[in-house]
């Protein structure tokens, strides 16, 4: 499993340009993302409401967002389909408690690219957000930085080859 200590070392060059807005009304959790996200080389801001987010997303041009659902003033979905009808082509991940297949189902309908579940693995929404960004063309990974190392192992996330 890779650390985010080793995310950090493997970080590629497009990371640090790569601008990320986690939505969370949950200040110990968005900062947590935030603090995590920038350890790695990600440029993040933060917002606790729909509204700031939509305002921030407006300013920020973000790549992608972090976006729980359960939001005081609107929920992420209604942020989400929002940005999608003004026609913000950015990469959304979900990041919310509620984990029915119905929700899942309905968050990805409304132009969500992904969607974890609370409790996370921080290591594992770093590697999701980084996926998502290559799959939207906001970064691009040389052949050798899809490869993860660990001890003498190497893996190339391209091709799944040891």
């Amino acid at each position: 499993m890779t650390t985010l200590k080793e995310a950090k070392a493997s970080t590629d060059q497009s990371t640090a340009t790569s601008r990320i807005l986690v939505v969370d009304d949950e200040n110990s959790i968005s900062e947590l993302i935030a603090t995590s996200l920038k350890f790695v080389g990600f440029d993040v801001r933060t917002a606790a409401t729909g509204a700031a987010a939509l305002q921030i997303a407006e300013e920020f041009k973000p790549h992608a967002l972090v976006l729980d659902v359960m939001l005081p003033d609107q929920n992420g979905f209604e942020v989400c389909r929002q940005l999608r009808s003004e026609g913000h082509n950015v990469g959304v991940l979900f990041l919310t408690a509620r984990d029915t297949v119905e929700d899942k189902i309905a968050g990805l309908t409304i132009g969500g690219d992904d969607y974890v579940t609370k409790p996370f693995s921080l290591e594992e929404l770093v590697a999701r957000l980084r996926a998502l960004l290559r799959r939207t063309g906001a970064i691009e990974v040389a052949p050798d930085e899809e490869k993860i190392r660990f001890a003498d192992l190497e893996l190339n996330e391209a091709t799944h080859e040891v």
